[in-house]
């Protein structure tokens, strides 16, 4: 599966970004898709993910209530609609596919073995 992210940029506390994942080259259907975050610095962390065959979502601590991962099944396009932005939420996202992830590895990054190139989100106070 190739993954192209977009979406990224710079844009003040409180204010809100979304975020796309084009995937094409294989079916998606049986996958997690995920998107992860790296700031400067820090270890990669998991944002949210979606199984795409039911549309089951799972988000990290910080980014339920804020953060939607969302998908279109018919332009395979995997979205993270972020709002109400913090400084702290500045680092580079990516998106990411798995097919052999379970439940309960969802945010372990080693078990996704499709990534996007990432795009960065920078929030100014």
């Amino acid at each position: 599966v190739q993954l192209q992210a977009s979406g990224g940029g710079l844009v003040q506390a409180g204010g809100s970004l979304r975020l796309s994942c084009a995937a094409s080259g294989v079916s998606i259907r049986s996958r997690y898709m995920a998107w992860f975050r790296q700031a400067p610095g820090k270890a990669r962390e998991f944002v949210a993910a979606i199984k795409w065959s039911s549309g089951s979502t799972y988000y990290a601590d910080f980014a339920e209530g804020r953060f939607t991962i969302a998908r279109d099944s018919a332009k395979t396009t995997l979205y993270l609609q972020m709002s109400s932005l913090k400084p702290e939420d500045t680092a580079v996202y990516s998106c990411a596919g798995s097919s052999s992830v379970i439940l309960s590895s969802i945010q372990d990054s080693q078990y996704y073995s499709d990534w996007g190139q990432g795009t960065q989100v920078t929030v100014s106070s």
